[in-house]
């Protein structure tokens, strides 16, 4: 694939205010999703919150250690001559001030290392990073699915594993890892995740029982008024939301579907070009960081 977006519109245009000369915050930021089995990426249309090119996507490596995913990011964001911009970077695990913390689907080399300063130095471009699903909700609760939703709301993404992010009032609650919740005595994503169906080769009428009883699981225990589904099967959602029976809370498909990390990726970078110190601030509350999306 070759692909050479135009710069960012509006990038470095300054404006001025009390006094002072501001850059005004670009509209299009590259987002890239890392996940347990690939990589993808597109450069984000923030005002609309939706990939302005065609997303390039690359086999996570295995081993997926560090530096082997740091270089196939590097093919991504070279896929778009993106050098030097910001990029931001989704991460499959807990995420705090640029370091990841957790790797239940990457290998275990990524706990504890400066992500952000290793992607940002192997791509030559401030970088932001942050957890996949979390990423994925900011961008749900802005211009999707979660929109205008001001009770308690879940994401759940369905891939490799589990991926949540829980927000209330509209307020991210970050790094939740629900897919580690044990379920009658296994861990959840172990078995009501994609991977896991595919693995088993269950059913979707299979299948969308185990994800029934995850989804009650967490009804009892946080009582949400919304469950969004998202993830690669979101996709699919006809063949097993109908099937879904007994929760409360509606449960709808992720409207950005498996394009969500990307452009929550994007925003999240947006956010800390704009102001570097206030960036959970940003990420928690995602409407105040969606530009034009009000």
């Amino acid at each position: 694939m070759t692909a050479r977006p135009e710069g960012p519109a509006g990038a470095g245009a300054p404006t001025e205010g009390h006094g002072q000369v501001r850059e005004r915050a670009p509209e299009r930021i590259l987002g890239v999703d890392i996940g347990g089995s690939g990589i993808k990426g597109a450069p984000v249309d923030l005002a609309r919150g939706d990939l302005a090119e065609e997303r390039f996507k690359v086999l996570t490596p295995q081993p997926s250690t560090p530096d082997a995913v740091a270089d196939r990011v590097r093919e991504v964001v070279d896929a778009f001559g993106w050098s030097g911009r910001p990029v931001g970077v989704t991460f499959p695990g807990v995420v705090t001030d640029g370091t990841t913390r957790t790797a239940a689907n990457v290998d275990k080399g990524w706990i504890d290392v400066d992500a952000a300063a290793l992607l940002g130095e192997r791509l030559g471009s401030p970088v932001t990073v942050v957890n996949d699903a979390d990423a994925a909700g900011i961008a749900e609760m802005t211009f999707g699915a979660g929109r205008g939703r001001r009770g308690t709301v879940i994401l759940l993404t369905f891939g490799t594993g589990i991926g949540s992010a829980v927000f209330t009032a509209g307020r991210l609650v970050p790094n939740t890892e629900f897919g580690h919740l044990e379920l009658h005595g296994h861990e959840a994503e172990k078995r009501a995740s994609s991977k896991a169906k595919e693995d088993h080769d269950l059913s979707w009428q299979t299948w969308a029982h185990r994800v029934q009883k995850y989804l009650a699981h967490l009804e009892m225990l946080f009582s949400p008024e919304l469950f969004v589904i998202g993830g690669g099967v979101s996709r699919k959602a006809a063949k097993f939301l109908p099937l879904i029976e007994g929760i409360r809370a509606e449960v709808v498909p992720a409207r950005l579907q498996n394009n969500a990390g990307i452009v929550g990726a994007a925003m999240a970078a947006r956010s800390a070009a704009a102001d570097p110190a206030g960036i959970r601030d940003s990420a928690a509350a995602p409407t105040a960081a969606a530009g034009s999306a009000g």
